[in-house]
């Protein structure tokens, strides 16, 4: 899909603070905005069918702007509700920087983007040869613990490295400026690096008795 799919300099945005796609992973969305509604609509008419996942951020002074990076997704699935909703799932294709806003009579936001700095996002799946699984199950399990949270560890077991550390990277609550930080990340082995030092830090600033080893 990405191999043959042409990207387009300008795509709709949807600013959606925390949340994180990224290439190859799935996004589910929920759309009742009639703003992203027209928007869903729009990009269904494209050949591409992207979104542009990004997230909003507060200048100083208050003032609203967006981040520089973001992820663009290809509408994959989606599925109507009796009252006009929408469930849609994304799958991420590749990251992009933001180049300007476009004016115009939509709704919602859209922009001119660059996708030059992230060409391997569309290449092969990443590896990460540096991986301890086991050390990063177990920081996992504590964090877990601590945030209350469950998971099928037999599937974080099995799971291939990108998978793996692109999943938690989307799904752990870490606040939205670790979420882009996670995005940002060059590579999946400075993501897995960044994801970790976040766990560490999460279980260090919760319990003032924990120690990560």
């Amino acid at each position: 899909m990405t191999k043959t799919l042409i990207l387009p300099e300008t795509i709709p945005l949807f600013p959606l603070p925390g949340a994180l796609l990224l290439p190859r992973a799935r996004l589910p969305l929920h759309i009742f905005e009639p703003r992203y509604l027209a928007m869903l609509e729009d990009a269904l008419k494209t050949p591409a069918r992207l979104i542009g996942m990004i997230q909003p951020r507060e200048a100083p002074g208050g003032e609203k702007r967006l981040c520089a990076i973001g992820c663009a997704g290809r509408v994959t699935a989606f599925s109507e509700t009796e009252d006009g909703r929408y469930m849609i799932t994304l799958s991420g294709i590749s990251r992009f920087r933001l180049r300007e806003e476009v004016q115009g009579f939509a709704p919602y936001r859209r922009a001119e983007v660059d996708w030059a700095p992230f060409a391997r996002d569309t290449g092969p799946v990443e590896d990460d040869p540096g991986l301890d699984r086991p050390a990063l199950l177990e920081r996992l399990s504590r964090y877990f613990t601590h945030q209350r949270l469950g998971t099928d560890w037999n599937s974080l077991k099995d799971a291939e490295p990108e998978l793996l550390i692109n999943a938690l990277s989307m799904l752990l609550p870490f606040s939205p400026e670790d979420k882009q930080a996670l995005l940002e990340a060059p590579s999946l082995v400075t993501r897995r690096e960044t994801l970790v030092t976040l766990l560490e830090f999460a279980l260090r600033s919760g319990n003032g008795d924990e120690v990560v080893q």
